[in-house]
């Protein structure tokens, strides 16, 4: 796949910010691709690649299972900027010492700039800066030739370079919000040291993407996985425009999707995107494989197969198909794919972490590096209706993952319903675009209630709406009171079998958006 030509690799030690960094680098123009820590430097140098960051990390780089990057990375003549755990990581394989702090520094700070350099451009004009720290080690001695750029009350070394070898670090992190200049300062190494152009925008991915698709399809035919959702929707746009007539989008009805949503999905690609839709009703087919399983795993790699198996199916019926598209995003295959060797996979999605072994056709995935919001921005660069680009996320896995434990047909119409109202009443309060995600859970419990003069054992429902803006991390959405008891009254009311609900409180991290 062919990107821009002034690209940033970012190699990741694990830090909670190396999405942020990627999406702060982004804003400024320039396209960056986050990299497991351990990428061959091989790989990197046939990137044409323009600067690398190294990214925190929770380790402590004198630990025995430290993670490390190749020396040569450091030595290639391309600039690098190490933040906290690769500043530290630059200044061990440089040469120099780094030991425990005597005390550790977290949260809001304030360094004091040294010396003028490229970095702090426009920094620190005779003020302290407000940072964001996160560290419990300190550099006790500079490789040679370094020199020390800022400190802080807790780290005597906050910042260096060696300017000749084009190497800097910086103890705090400049890709957080609350570092009050941290976008001018990746600006600076971006633009003055790295010499980059800001050549990346929606309109340059849409060409690049078009060439690079007709590129790898040739004269074949796609299938597409279309859900309905922003996702898929925009990678038909994409597809149409790349290949014509040659793709074939095929929705699958699962029987775990919202109410009305088959019907709804057709009318829109249909009449609106001038596509052939073709729309399979597989429900009993889903439910089938799914009856009895409760683990959140196994139902969506079960989903996952199911899916592929359909289109699979379904390609046999048209001649020369080869590949299979899907609305893979970079949240999806961050959650899914571990990049970090040994750490721990999130969740599988049924889009990466969860096909089969053997599979017919081949994956086209063109959004597979974008976040969530770039996608809507690339959907209003293709002229997409707005009613598609803002809609709320929906899982692949349907409703399987908000029915905690085993899924039946009368768990699903339960849930269906319970959800409807969510949204019914969400949008009433003109909330639907400012929210996330705004959806009902069906849990796996009962409890006493009591309706009219009868004692009840029913159904609890859980409502889950969230502030975010790419999925990554999230944040519960303080709702009015009032929208809170319409909704409650409207379930317990209307919805036999639901006699209590709860409202969910948790952010991400620690929690997921999805209860599954």
């Amino acid at each position: 796949m062919t990107y821009s030509r002034h690209r940033i690799l970012i190699l990741d030690f694990g830090s909670q910010y190396t999405q942020l960094i990627a999406r702060r680098i982004r804003e400024c123009g320039v396209y960056s691709e986050i990299r497991p820590f351990n990428q061959p430097l091989g790989d990197l140098q046939a990137q044409n690649i323009c600067g690398i960051v190294l990214s925190g990390g929770p380790a402590s780089v004198y630990g025995d299972d430290a993670p490390r990057i190749e020396l040569e990375v450091l030595t290639s003549g391309v600039p690098v900027l190490g933040i906290c755990y690769g500043l530290q990581l630059i200044t061990h394989l440089m040469g120099g010492s780094v030991i425990p702090g005597e005390r550790r520094e977290y949260g809001r700070a304030e360094i004091e700039i040294l010396q003028r350099s490229e970095l702090f451009a426009g920094m620190g004009e005779g003020v302290p800066e407000v940072v964001w720290m996160s560290h419990g080690d300190r550099i006790e001695r500079l490789p040679e030739g370094f020199i020390p750029l800022a400190r802080s009350r807790n780290a005597p070394i906050a910042a260096f370079t060696d300017s000749t070898q084009r190497l800097f670090g910086v103890q705090f992190h400049p890709e957080v919000s609350h570092t009050e200049h941290g976008d001018q300062l990746l600006r600076n190494f971006l633009f003055q040291i790295c010499k980059a152009e800001p050549d990346w925008t929606m309109g340059s991915f849409v060409d690049e993407q078009i060439d690079a698709i007709r590129s790898r399809v040739g004269d074949t035919r796609v299938v597409l996985a279309l859900s309905g959702g922003v996702d898929s929707t925009v990678v038909a746009a994409l597809l149409a425009r790349a290949i014509g007539d040659r793709l074939h989008p095929i929705f699958v009805d699962n029987g775990l999707l919202r109410g009305g949503e088959a019907l709804r999905v057709a009318k829109v690609v249909r009449e609106q995107l001038r596509l052939d839709l073709t729309v399979v009703d597989a429900s009993e087919r889903f439910l089938s494989a799914l009856a009895g399983i409760e683990d959140p795993e196994q139902k969506r790699k079960i989903i996952g197969r199911e899916f592929i198996t359909v289109f699979e199916e379904e390609a046999r019926r048209i001649q020369n198909v080869t590949f299979l598209a899907q609305g893979t995003l970079y949240p999806d295959v961050i959650e899914s794919v571990s990049l970090k060797g040994p750490s721990a996979v999130i969740k599988s999605h049924h889009n990466v972490g969860g096909l089969p072994d053997r599979m017919n056709l081949q994956l086209l995935e063109p959004l597979r590096e974008l976040f969530k919001d770039e996608v809507r921005r690339l959907g209003e660069a293709l002229a997409l209706p707005d009613e598609v680009i803002h809609r709320q996320p929906f899982p692949g896995p349907g409703m399987a993952v908000r029915i905690l434990g085993a899924v039946t047909l009368e768990r699903v119409r339960l849930l269906q319903a319970a959800d409807a109202i969510v949204q019914e009443e969400v949008a009433a309060e003109g909330l639907e675009r400012s929210l996330w995600q705004s959806f009902a859970v069906l849990l796996p419990i009962r409890t006493v209630g009591v309706m009219g003069d009868e004692r009840t054992y029913e159904n609890v429902a859980a409502l889950r709406a969230v502030h975010s803006t790419d999925g990554m991390t999230a944040d519960w959405a303080r709702l009015p009171y009032d929208l809170l008891e319409r909704i409650s009254r409207r379930m317990t009311n209307e919805v036999s079998g639901i006699s209590r609900v709860v409202y969910d409180i948790s952010s991400k991290p620690p929690s997921t958006i999805e209860w599954e």
